[in-house]
């Protein structure tokens, strides 16, 4: 009973915090939900105005991918996989990723929403990609680690697509749980 109280007691302070993320990104607070709104004040991301939009969250407001439209996610942490919607395919998915995970379970770990790594991808190369490689396409899609490494924008800059300037890199530190090296 005693470990029921407690856990009841945590997740009405979590409820409390949620409501006030809430407020602000005007949306439930979930994962999904406060990693496009701070991808898009990163990133200045004009969000589509229904969070119901299959396969695009927004479109790149200005920046050399001005136009371009971008599905956006947030893990918990890099496993390797990423969920791909074929159906209205955005031009780049922006991945923001917690720590590499090297453990095969989940058990005693937790998933922190922190940002560690950035990831931007060009949907129509890495689409071909996969179908050449016969990967199945959808939820829990199998993504080698060259794409991974060639895709990443933040904190190491393998992508050239997307120039960050020191201001974005600060504000990406803001939600890290620990310095980032460059």
């Amino acid at each position: 009973m005693a470990e029921l109280e407690r856990i009841a007691e945590l997740l009405e302070k979590r409820n409390q915090i949620d409501r006030k993320i809430s407020e602000i990104i005007g949306r439930p607070s979930t994962i999904g939900h406060i990693g496009e709104f701070i991808a898009s004040k990163i990133f200045k991301i004009e969000l589509e105005r229904s969070a119901t939009e299959k396969g695009v969250d927004g479109v790149f407001a200005e920046g050399s991918l001005k136009g371009k439209t971008v599905n956006i996610k947030w893990y918990g942490k890099r496993e390797g996989l990423l969920d791909i919607t074929l159906d209205n395919l955005a031009d780049y998915y922006l991945v923001i990723t917690g720590p590499k995970s090297a453990q095969t379970t989940s058990r005693g770990t937790s998933r922190p929403m922190v940002i560690s790594s950035v990831y931007l991808f060009e949907m129509a190369q890495l689409v071909s990609e996969l179908k050449k490689s016969g990967v199945k396409i959808g939820v829990a899609t199998s993504v080698r680690k060259s794409s991974w490494e060639n895709a990443e924008i933040f904190p190491y800059k393998t992508n050239k697509k997307l120039e960050l300037t020191e201001e974005q890199k600060k504000m990406l530190e803001l939600f890290s749980s620990h310095p980032v090296r460059r």
